[in-house]
């Protein structure tokens, strides 16, 4: 058997076994991991598409919902030289899988540069500027005002011009109508209005991924670059009242 009918099929072993975690952790808690399969790897491709735009520099990126690490496999060999990954998945046992994963690079220098936070986006605790956040969080999932939090965390921790990728299904609001009760879908609908409020703040481009199942859109938005300051007026003379004659 050669070398690569070995590690074809050590990958296919691989994925097959994350499907199965995923599958579980669905069963779990379907609200946090919003899925019942990892993303594909056109889609991972998509969501790190600014990572290999902006390669000729080192950058800080974050990866949040990084779930088994279908979008982190990609962002590793896409590290520019010098640049640093934080990942951040809540779950703790995806989290676990991921810390193997951040270490399996050949490169021990790559290897050192990605660090696994086991927390929500909301509650990470650093002052570290990003210049690309990928963002796998379910939120379709969450309430409008979980949505708030999350994408304004990630709008602070963005440095001006970073940009920031997320993605969501394609059709999930015709299913819920179909599926869900009155309320769900009522919070589904201000899920949407809530995120298209940021998309019209901070738009960069959408584009649709069919080459995942389910198929899904990506979106990018774009934290405005830095204005300058404005020049404080000159103060002026004090006027001559009468009071002064």
């Amino acid at each position: 058997m050669d070398n690569w009918t070995t590690s074809h099929d050590r990958v296919l072993a691989q994925r097959h076994a994350e499907g199965w975690m995923f599958l579980i952790e669905a069963a779990r808690d379907m609200r946090t991991t919003g899925a019942i399969a990892p993303s594909g790897t056109a889609l991972a491709r998509a969501l790190t598409e600014p990572v290999r735009a902006r390669a000729g520099r080192p950058l800080n990126i974050l990866e949040a919902g990084a779930g088994t690490g279908a979008v982190t496999r990609v962002l590793i060999p896409r590290l520019p030289r010098g640049s640093h990954l934080d990942v951040v998945e809540a779950n703790p046992r995806f989290a676990d899988r991921l810390r193997h994963l951040a270490v399996a690079p050949a490169d021990a220098a790559v290897a050192e540069r990605v660090r696994v936070h086991t927390a929500r986006v909301e509650e990470l605790d650093t002052d570290c500027r990003y210049d690309v956040i990928v963002s796998g969080l379910p939120f379709a999932n969450f309430a409008p005002g979980d949505i708030e939090a999350i994408m304004d965390r990630y709008l602070e921790l963005l440095h001006p011009g970073g940009v920031l990728t997320y993605f969501a299904y394609l059709g999930t609001r015709q299913a819920r109508t179909l599926l869900a009760s009155r309320a769900r879908v009522r919070r589904h609908r201000a899920a949407e209005e809530t995120l298209a409020r940021y998309r019209r703040r901070y738009a960069g481009g959408c584009r649709t991924v069919w080459a995942n199942l389910p198929p899904a859109r990506v979106w990018r938005l774009q934290r405005p670059a830095a204005t300058p300051m404005p020049t404080p007026p000159r103060p002026q003379p004090a006027a001559i009242g009468a009071a002064d004659r």
